[in-house]
């Protein structure tokens, strides 16, 4: 007995100790075991420096502790150059999730006036056609299912006139059906534009009473919300177990630049109280635009893990 016990115990100790050894980990189990998940990256913050090395940087990025990745738009095409299930491959032998992915609502079009940005040579930079759902929905939730994404989201959606939200909406709910088939869950993101009048209409509160409350989650981008004058816990009390995902972005007291989480003026510690009353299953640290992105990510990383102590 004595011989068993002592096992016990000193098998006890090595676990522990080699979890301290890995502070992060430590976090995580944690706040895995208080029904929090684990910090997550929306890889757009990395847009202008990803692609370069698509291995190499999701290394820098497990190695800060992100353990939760939300995908978006390659300027590789596809999943930053792979296929679903490499990508989602390469993820988990990092120690990551492939809990998410961003697609477009209908095609690409730059905002009027706008040019394409210039990338280090100069040049113009050149984008790979983009799927969308308007017209590839069904597509586009194959390979989502494929990578065995949980989530498939759409990052923004044509909203200017009475017209595009009604047809917007329509996208939305068929996406989401297809998406429920699939084995996915389906969401919705937003800017802060969703928030100002169209034809007297507020496109976000006809995206949120027209779709399939029981389909169609929503992915709260808090930072844009917050510009719009909108109350995040305001918005879970009203729509609880709506908000499934959620960006987790700071700003200037202004609304003019987006800064690191911690570095701005919003309260998310206030915001993160709610995450029952949201239904918040993951969320994810995106700054557009990051200046210093590793550098930046990294201290949103240790900015939020301290605030959600």
């Amino acid at each position: 007995m004595n011989n068993r016990r002592n096992f016990l115990k000193n098998t006890s100790a090595i676990a522990l100790g080699s979890l301290l050894l890995n502070k992060d980990l430590l976090a995580n189990a944690l706040a895995n075991k208080a029904g929090m998940p684990g910090m997550g990256l929306q890889l757009y913050t990395l847009f202008s420096v990803f692609d370069d090395d698509v291995s190499g940087n999701l290394k820098k990025i497990a190695a800060i502790g992100y353990t939760e990745i939300e995908s978006a738009f390659s300027k590789k095409g596809g999943f930053y150059g792979m296929q679903p299930k490499e990508f989602a491959a390469t993820l988990k032998n990092l120690g990551m999730n492939w809990r998410s992915h961003h697609v477009l609502g209908a095609p690409f079009k730059l905002p009027p006036g706008a040019k394409m940005p210039v990338q280090a040579d100069g040049k113009p930079l050149v984008i790979p056609p983009m799927k969308n759902l308007r017209d590839h929905y069904q597509e586009l939730v194959d390979q989502a299912a494929e990578g065995g994404v949980k989530y498939l989201v759409c990052a923004n959606t044509p909203i200017g006139t009475l017209d595009e939200i009604k047809s917007s909406i329509e996208v939305l709910n068929k996406t989401a059906e297809a998406a429920k088939k699939a084995g996915l869950l389906f969401a919705y993101h937003n800017h802060d534009a969703e928030f100002r009048p169209v034809e007297g209409e507020i496109p976000y509160d006809m995206i949120l009473s027209q779709t399939d409350k029981s389909l169609v989650k929503m992915e709260l981008d808090l930072g844009w919300a917050m510009k719009a004058g909108k109350d995040p816990v305001a918005m879970f009390k009203a729509n609880p177990g709506r908000f499934h995902l959620w960006h987790v972005k700071d700003m200037d007291a202004k609304f003019e630049q987006i800064l690191e989480v911690g570095k701005g003026s919003f309260d998310f510690k206030r915001i993160f109280e709610h995450a029952k009353d949201a239904g918040m299953k993951y969320f994810f640290i995106e700054q557009d635009g990051a200046p210093k992105p590793f550098e930046n990510i990294a201290t949103s990383y240790q900015n939020l893990r301290n605030l959600l102590k």
